[in-house]
């Protein structure tokens, strides 16, 4: 049981307010990119938008008269009450896959990270660049066109990976179909087929966005 935060009447426009402020530091990094690559002219992206995303919601939760409360959990007769009730079988996924996945995806950002030759960050650093900036504007964006198809495995591999949630007693789509569903119906075949239709479509999807991502980090050649 952990706490959980309640939003009121007002509390929908603090929400908007801040899907809002991260939309407005999304465009406001977009349009920073752009004025730097066409005029070389830098802006303080990072201290403009802490101030969207701290300023506006705050601004909000005044104006607005935003209330938010704080569930806590109380242990009540043999149980506990209130608060947000989290599954320890979908804790112990969540970790299991989360510490195993990073491990990999860790592995293939420092592969990445190294594959980039160390004369780039020489030129760099003689350009006056600093070690953050070089590393943000010359190394990564390199870097990203080794990593991002490995990447793109590691995210397929998750994708799978989750259904060893059975193995742990938490019921998730696999677990559904080949136990319920299935015990229910008696149609094993139709239940697979859902099954391998649902994982497919996840990693097309998957495999749509990364290809996507992928051609947008490629050089250009002219």
């Amino acid at each position: 049981m952990i706490p959980k935060v309640i939003a009121e009447a007002g509390g929908w426009a603090f929400v908007i307010a801040i899907l809002i402020a991260i939309a407005l530091a999304i465009g406001i990094a977009r349009w920073a990119k752009q004025r730097r690559m066409e005029t070389g002219q830098g802006f303080p992206t990072w201290r403009t938008n802490l101030g969207v995303l701290i300023g506006l919601p705050l601004v909000v939760y005044v104006v607005a008269g935003t209330s938010l409360t704080v569930d806590l959990p109380e242990l009540k007769g043999f149980n506990f009450q209130g608060g947000l009730n989290i599954r320890p079988e979908f804790l112990a996924l969540v970790v299991g896959l989360t510490i195993y996945t990073a491990a990999f995806i860790a592995e293939i950002v420092r592969a990445g990270i190294m594959a980039v030759s160390h004369g780039q960050t020489e030129a760099a650093y003689s350009l006056g660049l600093r070690r953050g900036r070089t590393l943000r504007l010359v190394v990564i964006p390199q870097a990203l066109r080794v990593i991002i198809p490995p990447l793109t495995s590691q995210y397929l591999n998750l994708t799978k990976n989750s259904s060893l949630a059975i193995a742990v007693g938490y019921p998730d789509l696999f677990a559904i179909f080949s136990k319920s569903v299935l015990n229910i119906t008696g149609q094993a075949i139709e239940c697979i087929v859902m099954i391998m239709a649902v994982y497919l479509t996840i990693s097309l999807l998957t495999s749509a966005f990364m290809n996507w991502f992928n051609q947008k980090m490629a050089l250009v050649e002219r």
